[in-house]
Parts: C-alpha cells; sequence; structure tokens
C-alpha cells in the first residue's frame, strides 16, 4: 500500500502563482499503476503534489499525454471522458467516499457516497464550482503537457480534524473518450476491468 505524508502550508486563496511557488518545495507522486494495461497498453506520464491549509487542501497535477481533450463544460458532465485526473479520498476507513474529477478545462465532478453506485450521491453545482482551479497546456516539439492546480475548501467535508490523522485515498489519470483510452492510479487496483470506485484499494495518507 502507497503512503504520503500532505504537508501543511499557509492559507493562500486563489493565488495560484503563490500557491505554484509553494509547490516547488514539495515531493512529487507518480501515478503509474497501469492495472489493465492488456487491455489499455497506452501509459501517460502523469504525477501529482497534495498540502493542505487551514482552510484548503491543495492538488497539483501534471500530465504527458499524445491527446489532450476538454469537450465538457458543465459541473458534473461526463469529464472522465476527457483529459482527466481525479482524486477520490475516505475520512471514514473507506465506508463513504469523496471523488473529485476534473479535466483540462477545470471542469470539475464530484460525487459522495458509498462504493455501490447506486447509493451515491453527485454535489450540487455550486459545490463543484467552489472547487476553485487553475490549468495550462504547453505543446513543445509536438509533446503536450498539462497541469492543474485545484483549491478544495475543507468545509465541503463538515466538521473534521485533519492534523496528524491518517485517512484513504487515490489519485487517478483517464481518458475514456480519448483515441487511446487509459485508466492509471497511484495506489495499484487488482480488478478484472477498469473501476476506481473501489476503496479497498486506496492508499494512506497522513496530514502533517
Amino acid at each position: 500500500m502507497n503512503r504520503l505524508f500532505v504537508e501543511k502550508i499557509a492559507d493562500l486563496n486563489n493565488d495560484f502563482e503563490a500557491l505554484e511557488e509553494a509547490f516547488e518545495r514539495l515531493s512529487w507522486n507518480s501515478i503509474d499503476q497501469c492495472p489493465w494495461q492488456g487491455m489499455y497498453p497506452y501509459h501517460p506520464e502523469a504525477r501529482f503534489q497534495i498540502a493542505h491549509s487551514e482552510q484548503f487542501i491543495y492538488l497539483h497535477y501534471k500530465v504527458n499525454e499524445e491527446f489532450v481533450k476538454g469537450q465538457y463544460i458543465r459541473p458534473n458532465e461526463n469529464v472522465w471522458e476527457d483529459s482527466c485526473v481525479e482524486f477520490f479520498v475516505s475520512f471514514d476507513q473507506k465506508q463513504t467516499y469523496y471523488n473529485f474529477e476534473f479535466n483540462v478545462l477545470a471542469t470539475g465532478l464530484i460525487g459522495y457516497g458509498p462504493a455501490d453506485k447506486s447509493l451515491r450521491n453527485r454535489l450540487s453545482k455550486e459545490a463543484v464550482e467552489s472547487v476553485d482551479a487553475c490549468t495550462k497546456v504547453v505543446k513543445r516539439n509536438g509533446v503536450k503537457v498539462w497541469e492543474i492546480f485545484l483549491q478544495i475548501p475543507k468545509q465541503l467535508f463538515g466538521n473534521i480534524s485533519y492534523t496528524g490523522k491518517t485517512f484513504h485515498a487515490n489519485f487517478y489519470k483517464c481518458g475514456d473518450g480519448l483515441p487511446k483510452p487509459h485508466f492509471i492510479s497511484w495506489n495499484t487496483i487488482h480488478h478484472d476491468k477498469p473501476n476506481f470506485h473501489l476503496p479497498e484499494f486506496f492508499g494512506e495518507i497522513t496530514f502533517a
């Protein structure tokens, strides 16, 4: 099982330039597990950083992939069909969890509930839009690299104590609707077909 520490930084409320500077000293984590490589051999390069403050959880993803697609523009649309990164997190020993899914356009989807998809619910448009983001795409010598910074308000999760606590999470990169579909994760998954909604395969994240 993968484990990581989530460092604490100052609140940077929507100052993405300052956030980028803060992340320069933080470590990277690879999204490099390919549980279904036999069916989906394409493997883009993806990695992420994570930190938290009094008010927010901050995420930074960086992706190098052959095709970059951004089609969906409204909250809770099918962003997993685009160039998409995802963060699933459980605060109650994997009984329930949140799934944050954002495409290259910073269009988001957020769900909550147990692993049984029939019992899961999407958060409101207002809740999804409360996650501020900054994205950029660079193409050099035919290679496309995109990254996204996410600022997730802790108030979305209710009254939770973070400092020194260990929770469970997984981080993903997917693109179901791309010319080369792919499904890769930070902590590996043992299942016969692509499915990120398996909290038993979440890793551990400890908030410093």
